[in-house]
C-alpha cells in the first residue's frame, strides 16, 4: 500500500474498517469543534524560510524523562486500538521501537500488557484511567512495574463522560454483544472480519481476570467509561507520585494553574493535551496552549504535546514552541488500520522526512538551535 501522508491512511481506514470502529477513531465530542482547531490553529503559525545556511549536519533528536530519543515523536494511547487490526498494539509498538521512540498502551488497550512486553523490547508506557475500583489500579500499577514499563501516564481529562454522537449514532458503547444488525454491518467489511476471526476473541485482555467488566470488548466498552472516578483530585495524584517509582507522567493538561500543581508534586512530565477534542467540545486547542504551560513550568518539568499533529511540520511548530516530545494518537490509529505494522512504520519515516525538510528549510540544524531561534523562524499570525 502506497501512502504518501496521512490522509491516504485515513481514507485506507475508512475503506477497510466496519463504520462502528472507524467513526470511533474519527470523532470527537458534540460539534467536534475543538477536534478540528486543533488541526486549523497549527496554521496561526507559520515558518520563516532561510537560505544559504549550512544545514548540512541535521539530526532531529531530542531529550525528554532523562533519556536521549531519535526522534521526539512517541505513539500515544489509543483506547480498543485492537479493533481496527488484528494485534494492532503489537504492530505499532514494534514499528515504534524499530524507530526508537515510545509505546504507550491504553488503559483500554485489547492486547495485555504482559503479551506486548514479550513481543517487542523497546520503551513501554502504561495509560492508567483512576476508575472507582481502585484495587484494580493498583493491580495494574504492579503489573506495569514487573513487565519494567518506563513511564506511567495518567489521563486526568475523562473524569466526566463526553458525548461522541457519531458513536451515539452507531451504538458503539450502549452495544454490549454482537447484535444481528451489528453483524450484518461488519459482514461488508470481509478482509477485517477474516483478520477479527483469525485474532481470537476480542477483548480487553488487562481485564482477563475481572469478568466483572464484561468478556468481550463491546461490553467492556459500554461498562468502563462509567467507572472512571469523578471523584479524583490533586491528593490523588500525589499518592501515585509517592506509590510509583518510576516517570510519572500526567495527560490531559490545559491550563496553566494546572501546570503548576503538577510541577509542585514532583511529576516528570506533562502532555499538553485535550483528548484530540473528544472531552470538552469548546476547550481551546492543544497548540493554542502549549507556549505559555512552557513559559510556565517548562525549566520544572518535560512538557510534552499532543492534539492534531498530523504532518512533520505540525512537529517541527511544536517543537519551536518548547515541546520536548510529541505524540501521535489518530494519524497512527488510521495507519495501521489501514496496513498494520507497515502503514506506522511508513507514517513514522513520513514524517521523518517532513521534519527533516522543515528545519532544514529553515535553517536550523537540530531541536535544540530550533528553540533557540524559534523567534526568527515561527511567526504567530491572527
Amino acid at each position: 500500500m502506497n501512502l504518501a501522508n496521512w490522509e491516504d491512511a485515513r481514507d485506507a481506514a475508512r475503506r477497510r474498517l466496519p463504520k462502528i470502529f472507524f467513526d470511533f477513531i474519527d470523532g470527537a465530542a458534540f460539534s467536534e469543534t475543538t477536534a478540528r482547531a486543533n488541526i486549523d490553529d497549527f496554521e496561526k503559525w507559520t515558518l520563516e524560510q532561510r537560505v544559504l545556511v549550512d544545514v548540512a549536519d541535521r539530526h532531529l533528536s531530542t531529550r525528554y524523562l532523562g533519556t536521549g530519543r531519535p526522534s521526539p515523536l512517541i505513539l500515544g494511547p489509543v483506547g480498543f486500538a485492537g479493533l481496527f487490526a488484528p494485534n494492532a498494539e503489537i504492530k505499532a509498538a514494534r514499528a515504534a521501537h524499530n524507530a526508537g521512540i515510545p509505546f504507550c498502551l491504553s488503559n483500554f488497550g485489547i492486547v495485555s500488557m504482559e503479551a506486548l512486553r514479550d513481543a517487542t523490547d523497546g520503551p513501554l508506557w502504561f495509560q492508567l484511567y483512576v476508575l472507582k475500583d481502585r484495587d484494580l489500579s493498583e493491580n495494574l500499577l504492579r503489573r506495569a512495574q514487573s513487565i519494567g514499563v518506563e513511564a506511567l501516564v495518567i489521563t486526568v481529562d475523562s473524569q466526566v463522560k463526553s458525548v461522541r454522537e457519531k458513536d451515539t449514532r452507531n451504538g458503539f458503547r450502549t452495544l454490549t454483544k454482537l447484535t444481528p444488525g451489528l453483524a450484518l454491518k461488519l459482514m461488508r467489511k470481509p478482509r477485517w472480519v477474516a483478520g477479527a476471526l483469525m485474532a481470537g476473541p476480542i477483548r480487553i485482555n488487562n481485564l482477563s481476570d475481572y469478568p466483572e467488566y464484561g468478556t468481550n470488548a463491546l461490553e467492556q466498552a459500554a461498562k468502563l467509561g462509567h467507572l472512571i472516578d469523578s471523584s479524583m483530585t490533586w491528593d490523588d495524584v500525589a499518592r501515585f507520585r509517592e506509590r510509583w517509582k518510576g516517570k510519572l507522567i500526567i495527560k490531559g493538561i490545559l491550563s496553566l494553574e494546572d501546570a503548576a500543581q503538577c510541577a509542585r508534586l514532583g511529576v516528570d512530565a506533562i502532555i499538553v493535551s485535550n483528548h484530540g477534542g473528544r472531552q470538552l467540545d469548546g476547550a481551546r486547542s492543544s497548540i493554542s496552549v502549549l507556549p505559555e504551560v512552557v513559559g510556565e513550568v517548562g525549566d520544572k518539568l518535560d512538557v510534552l504535546f499532543d492534539g492534531g499533529v498530523r504532518r512533520g511540520g505540525h512537529v517541527v511548530k511544536a517543537m519551536a514552541l518548547g515541546a520536548k516530545g510529541v505524540l501521535l494518537g489518530r494519524s497512527y490509529a488510521y495507519a495501521v488500520a489501514a496496513d498494520g505494522q507497515r502503514g506506522v512504520e511508513t507514517l513514522l519515516e513520513l514524517m521523518r522526512v517532513e521534519m527533516d525538510v522543515a528545519i532544514g528549510h529553515i535553517g536550523v540544524r537540530n531541536f535544540n538551535e530550533l528553540f533557540e531561534h524559534r523567534d526568527r523562524v515561527l511567526r504567530r499570525h491572527a
